[in-house]
C-alpha cells in the first residue's frame, strides 16, 4: 500500500513456534521488521528465537508493545521483559497513556508530544501536551533515550554532556543510523485491534 509518499510491503508472519521455518524464509525478503509483544504476556520464547535470526542477520528492529487497551495490560512489565529477554540496547521512545480501558494514546519522547486516535478506528491522529500526571516520567524516560542516542555520535555526545541538548533533526538522524545499524531498538506502544499508535509504527 502507499502511505505518505512511500510504497510499503508489509509481510505479516504467524509468531507460533509451529511456523517458525516460514517466518525464518520470511526474514531473507525484507528490510526491517517489527516484532509485535503482547504486553500481558511479555516477551515469549519464539520472540526470543526471531530476536536472535534478526541480529544474525543484521536486520533492524522495531519492538511494538501490543495490546495495551487489554486487561492487566502493562507496559512496564513489557518494556523490562525485552531489556531481559531480547536486548539491553532496546530502548523506549514512547511512554503510554494509561492502559488497559483506560489507555488513550502515547508519549513520543522525543518530540515531547502526546497523540491519540481518535475517529472510526482511530484513524485521525491528533497532537498535544503530555498529560501533567505523565511529565516527570516522561522527562526521564527522555533523558534515558537521548543519552543512549549520543552514544553513537562523538559530536552530540560531547555537546550533550556540556550541557547543551542536540537538536530534534540531529537526535532523529543518529537515531536512525543506530537502529539500522542494529545499535538501538526502539520500543514502541499501542493497540493494533483500536489502531491506536499503529500510525505512528509506520511513522517510525
Amino acid at each position: 500500500f502507499e502511505y505518505k509518499g512511500k510504497k510499503v510491503n508489509i509481510l505479516d508472519t504467524p509468531g507460533h513456534k509451529d511456523f517458525a521455518e516460514d517466518t525464518y524464509r520470511t526474514l531473507t525478503a525484507v528490510d526491517s521488521v517489527i516484532l509485535v509483544v503482547d504486553c500481558v504476556k511479555g516477551v515469549e520464547e519464539q520472540t526470543e528465537r526471531l530476536m536472535a535470526v534478526c541480529r544474525m542477520r543484521n536486520t533492524p528492529v522495531i519492538v511494538f508493545v501490543n495490546k495495551m487497551d487489554r486487561i492487566g495490560a502493562s507496559f512496564e512489565r513489557s518494556y523490562e521483559s525485552i531489556l531481559k529477554r531480547l536486548s539491553r540496547k532496546a530502548v523506549r521512545i514512547q511512554l503510554p497513556i494509561g492502559a488497559e480501558e483506560r489507555f488513550e494514546g502515547v508519549v513520543d519522547l522525543l518530540k515531547m508530544k502526546a497523540y491519540r486516535f481518535e475517529g472510526e478506528m482511530g484513524i485521525t491522529v491528533v497532537g498535544g501536551e503530555v498529560p501533567e500526571a505523565l511529565r516527570e516520567a516522561a522527562r526521564k524516560a527522555r533523558a534515558e533515550l537521548i543519552e543512549k542516542i549520543v552514544e553513537h555520535d562523538d559530536a552530540l555526545m560531547t555537546a550533550f554532556f556540556e550541557g547543551k541538548e542536540p537538536s530534534y533533526e540531529a537526535l532523529a538522524q543518529t537515531f536512525r543510523k543506530a537502529v539500522i545499524g542494529g545499535d538501538l531498538f526502539p520500543v514502541m506502544a499501542g493497540s493494533a485491534l483500536k489502531n491506536k499508535g499503529v500510525q505512528l509504527v509506520l511513522d517510525a
